[in-house]
């Protein structure tokens, strides 16, 4: 392992940075939007291209092809990452937004197992094949732009990368609960799910057209100047001089990765294991996501100031001890409120931990190797520990009987985080 050195200092000008934070805050949430969506309706996507007698395990099918098309991730995180450190982010970001419009046209208009047969169900792999690849792109090119813009203010502009997250959680959140508010139970599941993914396609033009001039980043611009294309493989670079930032970058994210899935699967918990009404579950994550959104940057700007690692450190901590009494909480006492002091509590602590997250896990690899190394760790950590989260999760309940079951497995993931924080504070130098 290699440990790199910083960067130089680079600043594009107030506009182009602007427009940068646009060009990456609009297409990141339309692609995780789509992501959101997916965990938010399983239920209902669940009865119209998987049939069961067993509506528990029609949900578990449902959500297991929600954690298999995330493996697809770390393949197009390294496809697409590569192609953003040799041919530069702004392409890369053009490319993974048409791809994941495409999977969303799929998503969309995909007729039913009732019309297709099992024609149906595998449609709906291929769509989420695609929007798997062109997320597991999207992270390392669109947070490398972010970091790269100013080297000073890394923290406040890495923030974007997850308030992008947080948009598309309220945008997926207010979907959920407006539809459901408003329509049938047969009519939710005959066409109404499929209405947010047609807004989706809505705003793919947009994203596309605002990425497509905006400038390259800085860094990436001074790093082409300065030397000529390396003929050896980005990839095998990053596996070779870089293994140590894959580590790190990977396991600080996991407790994120984690508690971002527990989110999009409580209104689910909430629903069919405490009986709670549709639509106020959904109102719940809504509140939630208004506070990722804008709660991001603003720890963005004071991780700048104070440090990363004294903000996310206990942050990680306090996840980890308070999942276990919060779950005990919403079990013994189930009702609209519980559920939704129980979400803005996790919902704070989020913003506070990951906040500077992207920023920590950019400044463990080179301009050169960075879009590659923070597709692959993320992708990769987002397959084991994110994409099987919800299925993780019903299963326990399932199996254990204990509906605070889920708790304990973002404690065991919480201090893995703190343990790879800790290892790139004293390994990379990250403050």
């Amino acid at each position: 392992m290699t440990v790199q050195q910083a960067d130089p200092e680079t600043s594009a000008t107030p506009t182009a940075t602007k427009r940068a934070i646009a060009a990456a805050t609009i297409g990141n949430a339309l692609e995780w939007f789509d992501l959101a969506l997916y965990a938010l309706l399983a239920s209902y996507i669940g009865r119209t291209f998987f049939p069961s007698d067993d509506a528990g395990v029609q949900l578990v099918q449902t959500y297991a092809v929600f954690g298999i098309t995330y493996l697809i991730r770390p393949i197009g995180g390294l496809m697409l990452g590569a192609y953003a450190d040799r041919r530069g982010r702004k392409k890369a970001l053009m490319l993974s937004i048409r791809l994941m419009v495409v999977g969303t046209l799929l998503m969309a208009f995909m007729p039913g197992y009732a019309t297709l047969g099992i024609l149906a169900p595998l449609g709906i792999v291929v769509a989420r094949l695609l929007q798997g690849f062109a997320a597991g792109g999207e992270f390392g090119a669109a947070t490398s732009f972010l970091v790269e813009q100013n080297s000073g203010r890394k923290g406040f502009l890495g923030s974007f990368q997850f308030a992008s997250q947080g948009l598309s959680t309220l945008m997926a959140a207010g979907f959920a609960a407006g539809l459901t508010a408003v329509l049938s139970d047969s009519q939710m599941t005959s066409w109404g799910w499929r209405v947010p993914f047609v807004f989706g396609l809505l705003i793919g033009p947009v994203g596309y057209f605002v990425r497509r001039y905006v400038e390259e980043s800085p860094a990436m611009a001074q790093a082409a100047a300065e030397e000529a294309p390396r003929s050896r493989s980005v990839v095998l670079a990053v596996f070779r001089d870089h293994w140590g930032g894959l580590l790190v970058a990977g396991g600080v994210l996991i407790v994120s990765t984690a508690l971002n899935f527990i989110l999009q699967y409580l209104p689910t918990f909430g629903i069919k294991e405490l009986g709670l009404d549709d639509s106020l579950s959904y109102v719940a994550l809504f509140v939630t996501g208004a506070i990722l959104t804008f709660g991001t940057p603003v720890v963005g700007l004071l991780a700048d100031r104070y440090g990363r690692v004294r903000i996310m450190l206990p942050s990680a901590l306090l996840i980890g001890a308070a999942a276990i009494p919060l779950f005990h909480w919403l079990t013994a006492s189930p009702s609209f409120l519980t559920l939704t002091l129980c979400m803005t509590v996790l919902g704070l602590l989020k913003a506070a931990y990951f906040g500077a997250l992207p920023s920590v896990m950019s400044d463990v690899f080179p301009a050169r190797a960075r879009a590659t190394g923070l597709s692959f760790s993320y992708n990769t950590t987002v397959a084991v520990f994110g994409g099987f989260t919800p299925t993780i999760a019903a299963a326990l309940v399932t199996t254990t009987g204990s509906q605070v079951s889920p708790a304990y497995y973002l404690l065991a993931v919480a201090l893995l985080s703190v343990t790879a924080l800790v290892t790139g504070a004293r390994t990379h130098g990250i403050r």
